[in-house]
């Protein structure tokens, strides 16, 4: 699966990775209903460290990617205005 960062890039998960990326997403879905900043906050950089932790993709790679994150900077009102109020992670 290839994850874009908003403002940062593209990585490639492995297939073992998925489970964890999924449980990482339902997390900060939560975090957001429960319209708790902080907590979004640290399960989204929680989320963010984790797709790091993939292989980061060059530049002109062109592939699409299978779901974009926001950027690192986003705030809980700019996520749950401009992003899907269900996971942030297709499928």
């Amino acid at each position: 699966m290839i994850v874009r960062i908003a403002t940062e890039g593209q990585y490639r998960l492995a297939e073992e990775q998925l489970p964890r990326l999924h449980e990482l997403d339902a997390e900060v879905v939560a975090a957001a209903e429960s319209a708790d900043a902080e907590l979004f906050e640290r399960r989204f950089a929680e989320l963010l460290e984790f797709v790091r932790s993939g292989e980061l993709l060059e530049d002109d790679h062109l592939g699409p990617s299978d779901a974009i994150l926001p950027p690192p900077d986003v705030s809980l009102s700019e996520a749950t205005a401009e992003f899907r109020t269900d996971d942030l992670i297709p499928g």
